[in-house]
């Protein structure tokens, strides 16, 4: 079974943690995302850096800028990870955008990735019908769970079209915005997730952008199976270092 998988199954709530590869240095990668497994993180996303990041508020956007200026490509973070689970357990995601996935090749990519023990993907622009009348069969090849977005402004409709083609979960985006411009959640917010929960989805559902310290967390997570911080985390080691890891998600738990 796949580990995001296996993870989903349990009874806590899981937190799930974004970075930039190659921030804040290129060779930071394996340790930030050991140190959060030590951390007593349950899952990571893996910012795959690139250069026109339309979901990405400015403090990802950064990252991802210095990232590439640090020479952080697809093949070096493949380098990087190569033995990556000789070390961590947890669930792995790569979250990045279709181009340099494409130009790597589909199934060169998604091989790299099983290969190196990548779990799922997460790729904002790829549309859903695309993925599955192009690409499902790919993904499923090598057992990787590719993880869909929902907004508040998706149709109950194309809802139930992303859960049935999906077998992990669903990312939940918090509002129609970019990931680092929200803090805290309001009652229209609150009515959405509710919303989703009462779908009966067969999909858990995983909730994004705006989750930054642990009120946020624990509010999110009232409604779905987890939340995912990104911005907050991506800050805090732009101001503390890798060596605060620890301290930043014992603060969110």
């Amino acid at each position: 079974m796949n580990r995001i998988n296996q993870k989903l199954q349990e009874t806590k709530k899981i937190l799930s943690i974004y970075f930039s590869a190659g921030y804040p240095s290129l060779n930071d990668s394996v340790k930030i995302i050991e140190d959060l497994e030590k951390s007593g993180v349950d899952m990571i996303e893996i910012g795959l850096p690139f250069s026109d990041p339309l979901a990405d508020g400015p403090t990802i956007q950064a990252s991802s800028t210095q990232a590439l200026h640090n020479g952080m490509t697809t093949q070096v973070l493949f380098d990087q990870l190569k033995d990556i689970r000789k070390t961590v357990s947890i669930p792995l995601v790569i979250m990045g955008y279709f181009n340099p996935m494409l130009q790597y090749g589909i199934d060169n990519f998604c091989k790299k990735c099983a290969e190196i023990g990548i779990d799922g993907l997460i790729i904002p622009d790829l549309p859903v019908d695309v993925y599955a009348d192009e690409y499902k069969a790919t993904f499923e090849k090598y057992g990787l769970i590719n993880v869909f977005l929902i907004t508040p402004q998706t149709s109950d409709e194309r809802i139930h079209f992303i859960d049935s083609v999906s077998n992990g979960f669903i990312y939940m985006v918090s509002s129609a915005s970019v990931t680092g411009s929200s803090a805290g959640f309001g009652s229209t917010q609150e009515d959405y997730f509710k919303r989703i929960a009462n779908m009966n989805l067969k999909n858990p559902q995983v909730i994004g952008f705006g989750i930054n310290n642990k009120e946020t967390f624990d509010q999110a997570t009232q409604f779905a199976k987890g939340a995912i911080i990104g911005s907050a985390f991506i800050t805090n080691l732009t101001n503390n270092g890798v060596e605060s890891i620890g301290e930043f998600v014992g603060n969110i738990r």
